[in-house]
């Protein structure tokens, strides 16, 4: 498929499965997959949509959707081996999602040997997508056409930083401002840090479908993907204790240093 066609499938599939349910979600609609996981059947239904597309045009491809995994965690281990695989996160922010918030997307990535090659978000209420392809940077698409977005060196003095880390909120690494809440949502987090409305961002998960699209955008924006102690962050890292995304790799080497020197931070 080409990169034009897989924006196309996310907002096709968002129009059919996603939006007619947004405020208008039913109770029977609202599942748990753990205490507090929540998901819905717009969720599961724009997942089996967009999977089936994928397969379709790549069938020897391993597709790893957030959903299908809860059901069967044995593919997390066939994702992380492929050659050539994608991950699907049908609707990214699902609590936001439930609340009425429009702070949700819909996420695609593609990974060819390990790495991350083209990254897909489509923010359905926001109507924004964002692009990214190996070696051709990042794009937003919105009602105006496409422009390219590069990431300018924000000053390491006055790195202003979120976290995920709910524990965190209101803390302040060691020499840096106290960090708030990330929108709650990575398919807006990534866009939001590539266009400049923060520096930083720690997290304390990381699942593949929540941030190979994300590590794609900010790399070919100019920003860096981590891991708390100052890795790279790769797509078959099914499992790092923590990632650090940052509009530059010197502001991601700022708030590593920052992170190792703030050891009271619950």
């Amino acid at each position: 498929m080409e990169t034009d066609e897989v924006l196309s499938l996310l907002k096709d599939v968002a129009e059919e499965v996603i939006n007619p349910r947004f405020r208008a979600l039913a109770a029977g609609e609202i599942h748990e997959k753990r205490p507090g996981d929540l998901v819905t059947d717009a969720d599961r239904e724009a997942e089996v949509l967009i999977t089936a597309a994928l397969s379709s045009a790549y069938p020897d491809a391993v597709v790893l959707g957030e959903e299908t995994f809860a059901g069967d965690p044995a593919l997390m281990e066939r994702y992380a081996v492929a050659d050539h695989a994608f991950t699907v996160d049908p609707v990214d922010g699902t609590k936001n999602f439930v609340h009425g918030s429009k702070d949700h997307a819909v996420m695609v990535s593609e990974t060819v040997d390990g790495e991350a090659v083209r990254a897909w978000i489509w923010q359905p209420q926001h109507e924004l997508g964002f692009v990214a392809e190996r070696g051709a940077g990042t794009w937003r698409h919105d009602a105006d056409g496409s422009r390219r977005l590069t990431i300018p060196e924000p000053p390491s003095a006055a790195l202003r930083g979120r976290t995920s880390r709910r524990k965190w909120i209101g803390q302040a690494l060691d020499g840096l401002e106290p960090m708030t809440l990330t929108w709650v949502s990575c398919g807006i987090d990534y866009p939001k840090l590539v266009e400049g409305e923060a520096d930083y961002i720690v997290y304390a998960k990381a699942a593949p479908w929540d941030h190979v699209p994300g590590s794609l955008l900010l790399s070919e924006a100019g920003g860096l993907l981590g891991t708390t102690a100052g890795v790279p962050y790769s797509p078959r890292d099914i499992a790092p204790p923590g990632l650090v995304a940052a509009g530059s790799p010197t502001a991601y080497d700022h708030v590593c240093r920052a992170l190792a020197a703030s050891a009271h931070l619950p």
